[in-house]
């Protein structure tokens, strides 16, 4: 009987350890909003890390973290690493790419609680009055993640973040 028992558990196992296997290598999250503001007026909270405390959800995490800037003033070779609680955790984003009133990208690299190197952009479309502003993620996702995505809805995690960011942009831009 637990030998049985030993076995389906065995095979159970091996069954989520196969299915992880096969999700996909790599990972988006995206979320936009549509912002009653110019491009113009947008733009430079993004592409400058000194306004990020301003519509950034992640700069709440931890009212102690340390917060360091270095490189360029704003847009390409402006950097910002931080470290925190083990909410906040530690890491750097540099941006890469900036193209005035369209588009920031950046590459962020996370070290606590895990590691991790993604790409973010931020692009700007005009839209009559208003600017669709879309924040999205992309990476590698390693086996560990793959495992833990079965359990877990990444998309939806980082999303909420992601939506509560545009929002605190809306407010401060409209």
């Amino acid at each position: 009987m637990l030998a049985t028992i030993l076995i389906i558990l065995g095979v159970i196992i091996a069954a989520v350890l196969i299915y992880a296997a096969t999700r996909p290598n790599d990972f988006v999250v995206s979320r936009s909003a549509s912002i009653n503001a110019p491009a113009e007026a947008i733009f430079p909270l993004i592409n400058d890390f000194k306004h990020w405390p301003e519509w950034s959800p992640f700069e709440k995490l931890d009212p102690n973290m340390k917060r360091t800037l270095s490189g360029a003033d704003s847009g390409k070779g402006a950097a910002y690493a931080w470290e925190g609680n083990n909410k906040a955790g530690k890491g750097r984003m540099e941006i890469v790419n900036a193209v005035p009133s369209s588009l920031v990208s950046l590459r962020l690299d996370f070290e606590k609680p895990f590691r991790a190197n993604n790409t973010v952009d931020f692009t700007l479309a005009p839209s009559g009055p208003n600017t669709t502003v879309t924040w999205a993620m992309r990476g590698a996702r390693p086996f560990i993640a793959k495992l833990m995505g079965l359990f877990m809805n990444f998309d939806t995690l980082i999303g909420k973040d992601f939506e509560a960011g545009l929002d605190n942009l809306k407010r401060a831009t409209e």
